[in-house]
């Protein structure tokens, strides 16, 4: 067993903490609603960026490269000063929802290089320009722009011409799960010497300020030589902390300076060092800001630095628990020593990749960006709701205000974000996608993600998984089953066969909540045709899903329809297998099989038998209006609206029917004594590929017919993946018109033309990696039922047939497209920026962006999103790179697995 493997058994039994210490700080801490106390809830305003460095946040920390326990009491990252910018850099710099012409937009440059998933050893790049930092211009070009123009980016600046910037490298590593090595590598990329000021900082997170009686004492740093100091913390213990020399030691407190940021000031500034003394010192020159006692509760290791071009120059830190009398003897050997395990780890991951150095380096990149993009996340709904004891007194009507009927909620945990800048909040369905790469690398954290949103803390008493802090009542689609099974499968094929049934179990009970919830909350008139809402794709419709509609009455959801016949064959797959062991679960099974046909005969015939969401001239899948006057309307929008129907599909071994006599029985009452439910579904008792049987929305005709559509290039089918829109409604644009107004659904392949969804969401066309991965493993469950005979032209009217595991390999092929540099050595996503594209200390460096021009392949939105594009992992394991397109004739039927089997 490699070393890292022992450290995640040590983690997992208790025997040693190797991840006490992680990436667990956020990239952005302001803005976030949980720091917002203002009357309005107008959380981007309240406290912002240029606050940042003044405020003690109530909720979180956030760091440049930095870590934290897991508690988040003590805090390390990295501060970095040119001596041109106005003010240190402590933390990464964007636009916020109201000031980017596309929505919030980090404006930085960084990169996650590496990490372990104990974080043993972790690597991540910051680009960091010698002149200074453009923040105005970035503010006021971005303003000028209107949506229909491109952002403007810290590249657009000119800023690192002549390559006048520094290459920051940050690397851990991990002596013990109490011993932490920081190293800072800064590189001249530019023609002359520069100065940098390199600062390794050390803070508490406040947590003595907020008027509680256990938590009043601060903690305290204080040194203990010209370059030592003890970080000494009662729920942590004492930490011993060793800068190279030279270095001076700069302490302030993480206190809110409010002579600076307008709020009341209960003492003078003399004899107070508040949170930004460190950067007042440094860039302002203010000797008095810094505590001469050298003690307080934030500090820095100062490194003032002239680096020649060309030139690297090293920092070392090192934090242990342990008092060592030589701390930087083995420093050096340590690190490399992590690093080699790093490799050997990942070299044993990636023995499924095939033998190229760049798709090897997109796998292990995308690794280091969702094991970088964990986050202490603290969230107290009551307590944030009616303030706190130290606090002014904050308005009534607040506790009545957002999140108000979430008071049972409490989180305080290590959760896998989206994107740590632009998301830095879990978001319930982001979170089921990220669990399945993760599952790879660290089946344990996976799980416990997926537990962690049915805890009772978390879970609404009505059954409501929350969605996300600036709304925990919006409705994310029910994939949490989904990805619960996958884990637990790809977890079993791990220990040989043995599932962890008590995780399955576990969940299981849970998700029976929230699937009663949907069919409670979200099925108006009670005919298995559901109305989510939102469900994730915010900017795909006619209308506002979230909002009420301006005709009045509702929607009847062609996604939200079979996302739920989607989570009823899940969980009854899931009660099937708990029934391997426990015949209780027949009958569960049974219930949820019975669930999944009344779903199954809404789609098809509106649930009373009149009108369907199936539409028998376009051969596709369409919303319902259904407005007061008890009309309907099909939306004749071609979105994966309609693709999604294909996810609800699951197949069933003979072996495991025979195994289950309840459950099998019931299923062939149902299907013998209601034929309308029998007729309207793939046949179940028609036995496929090695004596297994089909469950699907789609029998084989509209299977052929959906396919049809989504493979043709001129709608679905990019070049990289599958597009969100049809391409069809470029040319011809869909419009509903009302008394008042008309409204207008167009393909738009790149950034949202409107804002009316929301800020930079855009599900208009450009291509997004859940949706298409889905697509994927669906292709490769019909492919085990129906096998090579069933086959489809791809692309649709090429003449070239292919089976469906094929045609999944090649979907596969396009996805990844967008990242393997192809024969000329350009990536598509990273489009038509030369920097990027040709320069040797860029062209390597990924970005997995929230989603993909439907075009270009361009990557667009966050910019580290590697939560739900970090599926290219899976995706990369079945790919030969630069592998061509499928040849003009249909082979045997690949190999490929189910990416998540």
């Amino acid at each position: 067993m490699m070393q890292e493997q022992l450290r995640l058994q040590e983690h997992s039994t208790g025997a040693a903490a190797w991840k006490k210490f992680g990436p667990y700080l956020t990239e952005r801490q302001w803005g976030t609603v949980r720091e917002d106390y203002s009357p309005d809830g107008n959380a981007w305003n309240y406290l912002t960026h240029d606050m940042a460095r003044s405020v003690a946040y109530r909720w979180g920390e956030e760091g440049l490269g930095g870590i934290s326990d897991d508690r988040q009491h003590l805090c390390l990252a990295v501060g970095l000063w040119n001596g041109q910018d106005e003010l240190l850099k402590e933390r990464l710099f964007g636009l916020t929802n109201g000031q980017g012409n596309h929505g919030e937009d980090v404006k930085e440059l960084y990169y996650y290089l590496d990490s372990t998933p104990s974080h043993s050893y972790m690597k991540m790049l910051y680009k960091y320009p010698q002149q200074e930092f453009p923040y105005e211009e970035l503010r006021q070009e971005n303003a000028r722009r209107t949506r229909q123009e491109p952002e403007f980016e810290l590249l657009n600046t000119g800023i690192f011409a002549e390559n006048r910037y520094f290459d920051v490298f940050i690397e851990y590593a991990k002596a013990g799960p109490d011993d932490i090595l920081l190293q800072i590598t800064a590189h001249n990329r530019g023609p002359e010497a520069a100065p940098l000021h390199v600062l390794p900082q050390l803070w508490f997170r406040n947590t003595w300020a907020w008027g509680y009686p256990n938590q009043s004492a601060a903690p305290l740093l204080r040194a203990t030589g010209a370059a030592t100091a003890q970080a000494e913390h009662p729920a942590l213990g004492r930490y011993h902390v060793y800068s190279d020399q030279p270095a001076a030691l700069l302490f302030c407190d993480n206190d809110t300076n409010y002579h600076r940021t307008g709020g009341p000031s209960g003492t003078p500034k003399n004899g107070r060092y508040f949170k930004d003394g460190i950067n007042d010192y440094l860039v302002e020159g203010d000797y008095t800001a810094i505590n001469p006692h050298r003690q307080g509760t934030k500090m820095a290791a100062h490194h003032s630095l002239e680096i020649g071009p060309g030139e690297a120059r090293v920092v070392r830190f090192r934090l242990s628990l342990q008092e060592l009398a030589m701390p930087f003897a083995d420093f050096d050997a340590i690190v490399a020593e992590r690093l080699r395990e790093a490799d050997d780890f990942y070299s044993c991951m990636q023995q499924e990749v095939a033998a190229d150095a760049d798709a090897r380096n997109i796998q292990r990149q995308a690794f280091a960006g969702m094991l970088w993009s964990k986050q202490f996340y603290y969230y107290d709904v009551t307590q944030w709701l009616d303030g706190d004891p130290a606090l002014p007194r904050l308005p009534a009507r607040r506790r009545k205000g957002r999140n108000s009927n979430w008071r049972h909620l409490h989180n305080e945990d290590i959760i896998s974000m989206p994107d740590k800048w632009e998301y830095p909040w879990y978001a319930a369905w982001d979170l089921a996608f990220h669990c399945i790469p993760l599952a790879m690398v660290d089946a344990d954290f996976a799980k416990n993600q997926l537990r962690l949103l049915c805890r009772d803390w978390y879970l609404h008493p009505s059954g409501q998984l929350p969605a996300y802090e600036w709304n925990l009542n919006d409705v994310n689609p029910p994939v949490h089953a989904w990805a619960t099974w996958r884990v637990y499968q790809m977890d079993k094929k791990l220990h040989d066969g043995e599932g962890d049934t008590a995780f399955l179990e576990a969940v299981f009970h849970k998700l029976t909540l929230n699937f009663t919830w949907w069919v409670n909350r979200k099925d108006k008139s009670e005919r298995n045709i559901f109305e989510g809402g939102f469900l994730g794709l915010d900017n795909i419709g006619v209308f506002d899903r979230s909002a009420p509609l301006p005709t009045g009455g509702y929607i009847e959801q062609s996604d939200g329809t079979s996302w739920m016949a989607m989570f009823a064959l899940n969980m009854m797959r899931m009660a099937m297998e708990l029934a391997r062991t426990n015949p209780v679960y027949q009958e569960i099974a049974g219930k949820f099989f019975e669930h999944f046909l009344y779903i199954a005969d809404a789609m098809t015939r509106g649930g009373d038998g009149q009108f369907n969401l199936w539409d028998d001239e376009d051969q596709f899948y369409y919303d319902v209006l259904h407005t007061p006057d008890d009309a309907r309307t099909k939306l004749r929008v071609r979105s994966i609206v309609g693709l999604i129907p294909l996810f609800a599909v699951e197949v069933i071994d003979e072996e495991l029917l025979n195994s289950l006599p309840e459950f099998t029985e019931r299923a062939r009452w149902l299907l013998e004594n209601r034929p309308h439910l029998a007729q309207l579904v793939a046949r179940w008792q028609e036995q496929g590929k090695g004596a297994r049987h089909l469950l699907s929305l789609l029998r084989r005709s509209r299977l052929r017919n959906l396919l049809k559509r989504m493979l043709d290039e001129q709608e679905f089918l990019s070049d990289f993946g599958i597009r969100a829109m049809s391409r069809y409604h470029l040319d011809n644009p869909y419009v509903y018109s009302t008394p008042d107004t008309d409204f207008t659904v167009q393909y738009v392949p790149g950034e949202a033309e409107s804002s009316m969804f929301g800020g930079n969401s855009n599900w208009r066309g450009p291509i997004w990696f859940p949706i298409n991965y889905l697509i994927i493993e669906s292709l490769q469950r019909f492919h085990a039922y129906y096998g090579d005979a069933f086959q489809v032209e791809y692309p649709t009217g090429s003449g070239k047939r292919f089976n469906l595991a094929e045609i999944a390999e090649a979907l596969s092929g396009r996805l990844t497209r967008l990242f393997l540099q192809d024969s000329t050595g350009r990536r598509p996503a990273f489009a038509d920026d030369e920097l990027l594209q040709t320069d040797p200390h860029f062209r390597d460096y990924l970005l997995f962006h929230e989603y993909f021009h439907g075009d270009t392949g361009r990557g667009l939105g966050a910019s580290h999103q590697t939560g739900w594009t970090g599926l290219i992992v899976r995706l990369l394991r079945y790919q030969q790179p630069h592998s061509q397109e499928l040849n003009s004739t249909a082979g045997a039927a690949t190999a490929t697995q189910a990416p998540a089997q």
